[in-house]
């Protein structure tokens, strides 16, 4: 499979209407907005776009972008790669009334002009499949805890006798009201 680069701008209208297909690889770091959201802008997404006409004569926009990406693990703060995959099942419409009148199957894309930019399209839908919470799997955290920041552990604590009881007064209050 080859993979030739992506044109920026597009007219989705007329690459519908031929059924265009494109195949391609994009670097995270030509994506800015994706690129915020990851440890670094390595890693490359694979593109594929189905420019098309439905069965209504609707122009879509059908297909996938997938790549694993380094992200932040919410456990540790270390990289984590995660595998992030967005579908792509949009609808091409001239304006936000025509939108409205869509079948429910598609998320609509409104394009007034002749051309959009084709880029951020597939950064908003990568940016909306990245995990909330990215951690390992296997990631084992070690917290701290107490003054001396040593960790403790759940049989280093002192046992409840250890303690003074400090509602021990109010049940000798109690007893002694008892007994008057």
């Amino acid at each position: 499979m080859s993979y030739d680069p992506l044109p920026k701008r597009i007219d989705p209208r007329k690459l519908a209407e031929r059924g265009i297909r494109f195949q391609s690889l994009i670097k995270a770091a030509e994506l800015p907005e994706f690129s915020q959201c990851l440890t670094t802008s390595d890693g490359e997404i694979k593109v594929d776009l189905q420019f098309d006409l439905d069965e209504q004569r609707i122009r879509t926009i059908i297909g996938n972008a997938t790549g694993i990406v380094p992200m932040a693990c919410q456990r540790c703060l270390e990289p984590v790669d995660v595998e992030v995959t967005a579908t792509f099942n949009l609808a091409i419409a001239p304006s936000e009334e025509k939108a409205k009148h869509l079948p429910r199957s598609y998320d609509s894309l409104i394009v007034e002009d002749e051309e959009i930019e084709l880029f951020p399209v597939i950064e908003e839908e990568l940016i909306l499949s990245l995990p909330m919470v990215p951690y390992h799997p296997d990631c084992s955290v070690q917290t701290s805890f107490g003054d001396n920041g040593k960790a403790v552990k759940a049989d280093d604590t002192e046992s409840a006798s250890d303690k003074p009881n400090p509602f021990s007064i109010l049940a000798q209050l109690k007893a002694d009201k008892k007994t008057k």
